[in-house]
């Protein structure tokens, strides 16, 4: 029975997903979606001189009543900040603010890959973070420039 039990947690915990939760605080992640890339895949391919848009359904365990949004590619643990015209994940990112405790929210926001941007292999670090600077979600997907 025991064998049984450890072989069932094995399959559920090798469920592929394509992102990483790295350290949501305040909500649990339902569902992220980049565009252009599957559900198996191993990293994302971020064409240049394209757009690309993140989708994350989250449940908050609190009302939280702004959230800004903090964008870093990490190359060998350096995060780089990835410039934001607009911060405010609360201004036409599908979410209303303040956000209610327990009630699915959906953020939808794209993000223009540059042509000046290098060809590299790098994870992008996708935080939405409440008006006290802690992370509501972040997620962190493996991606590469191309």
């Amino acid at each position: 029975m025991l064998i049984f039990v450890s072989i069932a947690i094995l399959l559920v915990g090798a469920e592929a997903k394509f992102y990483r939760d790295c350290g949501s605080e305040l909500a649990t992640i339902q569902f992220v979606r980049v565009t252009g890339c599957s559900e198996d895949a191993k990293e994302c391919v971020l064409r240049r001189n394209s757009n690309v848009t993140m989708n994350i359904e989250f449940i908050p365990n609190k009302e939280i009543s702004s959230i800004t949004t903090d964008i870093h590619g990490v190359m060998m643990n350096m995060p780089i900040p990835f410039p934001l015209a607009d911060k405010d994940a609360c201004d036409h990112k599908g979410l209303n603010c303040p956000i209610q405790p327990n009630v699915l929210a959906n953020y939808s926001a794209t993000m223009a890959v540059l042509k000046a941007y290098p060809k590299v292999s790098v994870d992008v670090k996708w935080e939405l973070k409440d008006e006290n600077n802690v992370d509501v979600v972040c997620v962190l997907v493996p991606s590469r420039i191309n």
